[in-house]
């Protein structure tokens, strides 16, 4: 049977993809939370779609019961391997406890959380302890000054989504990072004007202050011990050879984190004295010290000093925003994830729409049939995404349109199964209307069920290069993710439109997607993340795939080779030693040009030519917790074996 054959012979015949019990209890409907305060649901373009609904949600009636919650672990057992030459094994254990799990990208900022949680912390306070020791012992991507988003979901089953992001200063201008002749330069990359005003500590704040159960100098007290000194590690010392040219560009960034123009050694002693002094303020004064005190002003004064123009009402104006959460069904599952300006759910939702019509377990993982359906979904939905989606707060988004079912079907009857569709053939389909990534994700569960999802980010590697004076933090620089020129790539090979044009006070488009499911019963099911600039959307939902469809546990789903496609660069990207060459030979005989990611200089620490470092945490039925964190960038996932004995459970072996 030739493999087009076979892809269609799977197609899923005579059945409602996104079919549900009509017994189940209803997703509620999406809508975005302006400046305003208000509350309005998504506007979608009915001229074009008349029939589309006001709904975000593609919980629909269908005429099939949902379906069971899959068998971890029946990949294993089924005979499922990875490539031959993979360095990570689908037969490790995960971390398994009862008390609660946390997993991070770093094990300094893993134990805070968990100790949180050993003090009778909720998740919540877990979660933002566990983000504040990120950006001591992760300053290239943990941050005070750069943004993010949460997902939340509470023990009752409600879901929450907090908008952190950055914003444009007031002075930002829609040209500002274009020369005399209309070209790019690098000021959205690099130095002060590429930072957009910080949104992490109003949105660490605003969480606590809703949902938070211990107080609030408990939650700041181990950063702050963490910033009088901890031990330097391979990671730190790696990523800063690797940004070292360009932070030394800058003498209050040299000055902290290159002492005397070199990168300290590993067992060091690394202290940071003004980032201490900034978080005993954040500790004894809240944000107000942050947003208008004496931090305020030295940020401001650092702007001034190197042409940014964030400035102190700049900072005064910021809020951190709640807005409803993108749900979608995916083979009985409820998905939860981030709405505009993040793209992940809504990206999620039209891909997992799409892939839907076919039987991807009877297709089998990471086949040349499945990788083929994938990236043909992933181009489709990343033209959507990068043409349509911006701000809510100052665009009108199609995103009820764009998750419909309607258009979902319409999108996959594009799909061949017998040919790669070039990308120049895919355009957005509504009509007019450098892994240097260095975002973090964590991931939080407690014992009463509480759940967070955090992912937070300067951008790039120590976001701008720029350490605020006398404060000690880099400022990121997300700045580049608006369209600082619309139909130009970005730094990440992204090709936006219009709709994310820089704009004073907007939010700028971002592809962080932290996210939340629930099994076909409304329990909580999956907690998961990942960094990696346009790779983040792609990585998570691979992630739910390896679960949902391949029945793979915890570690198996984090350890899998990894594919990605963004409609442009019109290629398929794979995880170096991630594909045998018999699908890339596969894959390239339907007219796909595939890639191999380029595996790094040998030793390094970061395994050379991965993508992503998803933190996942699963619920079991029998209602413990297993958990995992990638070891492409060796994180360290905790748990606590039992809640009333508050016992710590080992984490990843390192």
């Amino acid at each position: 049977m030739t493999l087009a054959r076979r892809i269609r012979s799977l197609t899923a015949r005579g059945h409602n993809p996104r079919g549900i019990s009509v017994k189940q209890a209803p997703l509620r409907t999406a809508s975005f939370s302006p400046r305003d305060g208000r509350s309005r649901p998504w506007k979608i373009r009915a001229a074009t779609h008349p029939a589309w609904s006001l709904l975000i949600l593609l919980a629909l009636p269908g005429c099939e019961p949902a379906a069971p919650r899959t068998t971890a672990g029946h990949f294993a057992q089924a005979g499922g391997a990875f490539p031959d030459g993979w360095p990570f094994s689908p037969g490790t254990p995960p971390v398994a406890a009862r008390g609660g799990i946390v997993a991070t990208t770093d094990e300094y900022a893993s134990r805070v959380g968990l100790g949180i949680l050993a003090a009778g912390g909720n998740a919540i306070d877990a979660a933002v302890a566990t983000g504040l020791a990120l950006a001591v012992v992760n300053p290239e991507a943990g941050n005070l000054g750069g943004g993010g988003f949460m997902m939340v979901r509470l023990g009752d089953g409600s879901v929450h989504a907090l908008d952190h992001r950055e914003t444009a200063p007031l002075a930002a201008t829609r040209d500002m990072y274009l020369d005399g002749d209309g070209n790019l330069t690098d000021r959205s990359v690099l130095g002060h004007l590429a930072a957009g005003v910080p949104g992490t500590v109003a949105g660490l704040w605003e969480a606590h202050r809703r949902f938070g159960t211990l107080d609030w100098a408990a939650l700041v007290e181990p950063a702050i011990r963490l910033a009088g000194g901890f031990e330097v590690t391979k990671r730190l010392v790696s990523t800063l050879e690797a940004a070292r040219d360009r932070i030394l560009l800058f003498p209050a960034s040299a000055r902290v984190f290159l002492p005397g123009g070199e990168v300290p050694a590993i067992g060091d002693t690394f202290a940071q004295p003004d980032l201490a002094a900034v978080l005993t303020r954040l500790r004894d004064r809240g944000p107000d010290d942050f947003y208008r005190g004496e931090t305020a002003r030295l940020i401001a004064a650092e702007m001034e000093r190197g042409g940014g123009i964030v400035t102190l009402e700049d900072l005064d104006r910021y809020r951190a925003v709640w807005r409803d959460p993108v749900a979608f069904r995916y083979r009985g599952y409820a998905v939860h994830s981030m709405p505009p300006p993040s793209s992940g759910g809504v990206t999620m939702a039209m891909i997992a729409g799409m892939l839907e019509r076919w039987d991807l377990a009877a297709l089998g993982w990471n086949t040349p049939e499945t990788v083929h359906l994938m990236a043909e979904a992933f181009r489709r939905a990343y033209a959507d995404r990068n043409e349509y989606l911006a701000d809510p707060d100052f665009v009108d988004l199609p995103v009820g349109a764009l998750v419909s079912e309607a258009y979902a079907s319409e999108r996959a009857a594009t799909i061949s199964p017998g040919r790669a569709t070039p990308s120049a053939e895919v355009r957005p389909g509504l009509g007019a209307v450098l892994d240097e990534s260095h975002t973090t994700h964590y991931s939080v569960v407690d014992d009463d069920g509480n759940a967070v999802a955090v992912t937070t980010s300067l951008n790039l590697w120590y976001g701008g290069k720029v350490v605020v004076d006398g404060a000690g933090f880099f400022l990121n620089n997300t700045m580049d993710d608006f369209s600082a020129k619309p139909g130009t790539p970005n730094q990440f090979g992204l090709v936006q439109g219009e709709r994310n044009a820089v704009a004073p006070g907007k939010r700028m488009l971002s592809a962080m997607s932290p996210t939340i499911v629930e099994d076909s019963e409304g329990a909580l099911f999956l907690v998961t993340g990942t960094p990696g600039g346009a790779t983040i959307i792609t990585t998570v939902l691979q992630t739910l795939f390896n679960v949902v469809d391949h029945g793979m546990n915890a570690v198996q789903a984090v350890h899998a080779p990894r594919v990605h496609h963004q409609h442009l660069p019109d290629r398929v990207l794979f995880e170096h030693r991630g594909l045998p060459e018999a699908a890339v030979r596969a894959l390239e005989a339907l007219g796909h040009t595939v890639e191999e990611r380029d595996p790094g200089p040998p030793g390094a620490y970061f395994a050379g030519g991965m993508s992503g470092d998803v933190q996942l945490i699963m619920a079991m039925p029998d209602g413990s917790l297993e958990g995992w964190s990638d070891p492409r960038r060796g994180g360290l996932a905790l748990g606590i074996r039992d809640a009333s004995s508050r016992i710590p459970e080992d984490g990843n072996p390192r």
